[in-house]
């Protein structure tokens, strides 16, 4: 098993692509922290199942928005599991990728900047000052930002998310610059339109088809393929590679 005896934290993971990172760790032999904000029906039943099969998780409610919130939290999975191996940065403010009902640059206001940034940057630092001093005792750890394609093509200009996935992106070259030397590892994945996810149901069809059309595979990216990266990039498989953004679209945005 690739993640055996691994503690790994996925935020944003009851539903979506982190629950099936949740559960592909699960698989490989991680104790799984589902994290989640409001749906403890969707997180117990994630949990319940990846118990059914063999692996092992917990749900935790937490804002991690919050710094007191992620304090509480961080401290209780220490005490009872003694160590996080693996921090998934999935979490996000609720976005719905509709370019028919998306803001304007000039209707885009500084407090829909704020929104993004707190549940993708803020989030991340909140946890990351609590999850690196384990890690760097240890000497070992990886961090993984959810981030997006759009950042490198924004093929429609969601102005406030693709802003704060860029400030994650900046964030994860910055911490895999000063982590490396204590055995933890920064890394990236940036997915196109992920389909289905509650954020990508109400891209319309059209927009879908026009993305098919011009992806090199000929279809969306799944959960699927983003937690094969995930899992990826959390095991010994990735070993000295940090600092990267790894784009999980078909090939749809490619870069060298």
């Amino acid at each position: 098993m690739l993640l055996q005896n691994k503690v790994a934290l996925i935020t944003g993971g009851s539903r979506g692509i982190g629950a099936i990172i949740a559960s592909r760790f699960a698989k490989e032999g991680a104790f799984v922290i589902v994290n989640y904000l409001q749906n403890s029906t969707a997180a117990e039943a994630l949990v319940k199942q990846i118990r059914a099969d063999g692996g092992k998780a917990l749900a935790y409610q937490s804002d991690i928005r919050n710094p007191e919130k992620v304090d509480k939290m961080i401290e209780e999975i220490l005490n009872n599991l003694g160590k996080i191996d693996i921090l998934v940065n999935n979490a996000l403010t609720y976005f719905k990728f509709n370019p028919k009902t998306r803001k304007m640059s000039w209707e885009t206001d500084w407090t829909d900047y704020q929104a993004q940034l707190a549940g993708g940057l803020k989030a991340a630092v909140n946890l990351s000052h609590l999850v690196v001093p384990g890690m760097k005792q240890q000497f070992s750890g990886r961090i993984i930002n959810m981030s997006s394609n759009l950042v490198a093509s924004p093929i429609i200009p969601y102005h406030d998310y693709i802003v704060a996935k860029a400030a994650l992106q900046a964030w994860t070259k910055t911490m895999a610059k000063e982590l490396g030397a204590f055995g933890i590892q920064v890394n990236a994945i940036s997915p196109g339109l992920t389909y289905p996810t509650a954020s990508s149901i109400e891209t319309h069809n059209d927009i879908r088809e026009d993305i098919i059309s011009n992806t090199p595979t000929g279809r969306l990216t799944t959960p699927n393929d983003i937690a094969g990266t995930a899992l990826f990039l959390a095991s010994d498989l990735s070993s000295n590679i940090t600092g990267q953004n790894i784009t999980v679209d078909g090939g749809l945005t490619m870069n060298f």
